[in-house]
Parts: C-alpha cells; sequence; structure tokens
C-alpha cells in the first residue's frame, strides 16, 4: 500500500466563470481570476490497496456513490500519468458545508490530485496536475495554488498563473453561512441550462476578456475599490444569467439578500468590503484587515445568518503526511 494525505483549501472568484466551452472535458468557457481561502479546509487521503476492485470514497464519514463516477475519472488520469492499475481508498472531509455554494468540489478535488499524486509517487507541483484536478471541478486547478489566482483558457485546456501570495495583498473574508443544505442543482448541470436558455449567455462570454483584463490591472495597483466596483459587477452578470436560465437558477434566499444590502450600506459608510456570491446562498464579504471586525459584526447581527467563518488568503494544497 502507498497512501498520502492532503490539505487543501477552497477558493472563491472575484471574476467568476460560468458555463463550459467543452462539456466532456470541463472547460469553462471564460477565464476567472479566484483568492485561495484559509478558513475553510479539506483533508483527502488517497490509499493505493492492490486487493481493491474499484476506487472507494468515503466522504465527510459517509460513502459518496454519486461522486463515483468523477473521482474514478480522476484517479485514472492519475494511474495514466504514473503507469500504475491499483485502485485507491479515498477519505475526504470538509471542515465546512458540502455542496452549498462554498467551493467543496474545487478544495476536495485539488486535495484527491495533490494526494494522490504523491502517492503514485509523482511530484505534487506537477503542472500536469491542473488538468487532473479540472476532470473533477473546474476551478479545482485554482484551490492547487494560493492567494490570488489566475485561470486562463488556452488552445487545448487551461492554465493555472498564481499572481499574488497572500502577504503580497493581504485580504480578510467573512463568510455567512446562511444554510448547511446542499443546493438542489449543481453547478455543472446549472451551466448546461444557462448556456441552453439563458439570453443574458452570450452576452457574459462576450464582455468577460474585459473583466478579467480590467481586474488584472487594479490587482497590479492594489486598488480595493476598483476591485470592489468590478467584483461585484461581475458576480452580479453571473447571477443575471442564472436568473433567466430556464427554469431559473435562483441560488439565493432572503438571507442572501439582507446580507448584500448590509455589505452596500457598509460600502456607502466608507468600510472597505465588497461582497460575491457563487452557485448558492453564502456569502462572502471580502474586505481589507482592519476592517473584519466590523463586518463580522454587521453579518452577525443579520436574521437568518447560521454562523460566521473568518478568515485569511491562504496556501495552495500540499501534503501533510505521505508513506510508501
Amino acid at each position: 500500500m502507498s497512501s498520502a494525505t492532503a490539505l487543501a483549501h477552497p477558493n472563491i472568484a472575484l471574476i467568476k466563470y460560468w458555463g463550459k466551452r467543452d462539456e466532456g472535458a470541463n472547460l469553462p468557457a471564460v477565464g476567472s481570476l479566484s483568492v485561495t481561502l484559509d478558513a475553510l479546509r479539506t483533508r483527502t487521503t488517497v490509499s493505493f490497496e492492490a486487493d481493491l476492485a474499484r476506487d472507494e470514497l468515503v466522504l465527510n464519514g459517509e460513502t459518496a456513490a454519486a461522486e463515483q463516477t468523477r473521482l474514478a475519472r480522476c484517479l485514472d488520469a492519475l494511474r495514466q500519468l504514473a503507469g500504475s492499475r491499483e485502485f485507491a481508498r479515498v477519505h475526504s472531509d470538509n471542515d465546512f458545508p458540502t455542496g452549498a455554494g462554498l467551493a467543496s468540489s474545487a478544495s476536495g478535488y485539488a486535495a484527491l490530485t495533490v494526494a494522490g499524486a504523491m502517492a503514485l509517487g509523482l511530484d505534487p507541483a506537477d503542472a500536469r496536475l491542473e488538468a487532473v484536478a479540472r476532470i473533477g471541478s473546474g476551478s479545482a486547478p485554482r484551490s492547487l495554488y494560493g492567494g490570488f489566482v489566475l485561470l486562463e483558457n488556452t488552445a487545448s485546456g487551461t492554465r493555472c498563473k498564481p499572481l499574488l501570495a497572500p502577504a503580497e495583498w493581504p485580504l480578510n473574508v467573512v463568510v455567512a453561512v446562511t444554510t448547511e443544505a446542499g443546493k438542489a442543482t449543481s453547478s455543472r448541470d446549472g451551466m448546461v441550462d444557462s448556456e441552453r436558455t439563458s439570453p443574458y449567455y452570450a452576452p457574459w462570454v462576450e464582455t468577460h476578456p474585459a473583466d478579467l483584463a480590467r481586474a488584472r490591472t487594479l490587482l497590479a495597483a492594489r486598488d480595493f475599490d476598483g476591485l470592489a466596483d468590478l467584483a461585484e459587477h461581475n458576480c452580479l452578470k453571473m447571477h443575471a444569467v442564472m436568473l433567466t436560465t430556464q427554469p431559473p437558477l435562483l441560488y439565493w434566499l432572503p438571507v442572501t439578500l439582507a446580507c448584500m444590502q448590509v455589505i452596500t450600506e457598509l460600502r456607502r459608510q466608507g468600510v472597505p468590503v465588497f461582497y460575491t456570491i457563487d452557485a448558492g446562498p453564502q456569502v462572502k464579504a471580502v474586505c481589507l484587515p482592519e476592517a473584519a471586525d466590523a463586518v463580522a459584526e454587521a453579518l452577525g447581527a443579520v436574521p437568518g445568518v447560521l454562523r460566521l467563518i473568518t478568515g485569511q488568503l491562504g496556501e495552495g494544497a500540499r501534503i501533510v503526511d505521505a508513506d510508501a
């Protein structure tokens, strides 16, 4: 048996992606710019064992049959790189709600890829692992890296480029957890429906490169106010596509909107904070470190917020234990 354990953190996109240009290869329609979060964590152990008849996954203490296909495809890609035929036993745990709009698939498949690679004797820093992680989740390659991460489309796939380490522009993120329940429509299914039915999908794709280019300029200048305006606008554009999908993808809850209004009022009062929301009801408030306490106090007072998760920008996926 050979095994390894990895830690990975979810990421949130400030300039988001929604839609696929190649569904089979899980290639995003547009690029994205994200930040990796240190306050949320996935811990995954992958053990390759000669006597297994197939890959097995236990997620948060329960057998996860729904993930079997994606799991096997990722592990098949790793086995091909390593020249191995052994199946794997995978144990993965999240310390935050799973499948509820907090990018658990991104951290999960980043941790799986890095741990699986190490257990098979591959280099966990091999750039080819980006393509392996992407099989499981289109945003998982971003969680392989820390800080601010750019994901770009290439002719044959995607590539990630770390832009700033956490210490190069320290920001805090306050996550308002509004439900512990999983969402009814997965991001992957929702993207397919949006491309097929939303009249706003084509404009979303067409205007996206300008948002991404502008974000890189603002990031280089450490322009928080400019990034705040752009990130909120990009977030709302994505949700406009979702809302005009048939049937509509309404991921927000009433408390989601209440949190957005609180953050908007804080900004009006001069507090350096902005919101971003992925395909789920959870609200992420990105702020300068000196504003974190005020933001947490305001969001914690919103009726319906179950709890807050606060932290800074985090590292990329990494090995914490290995036994070959």
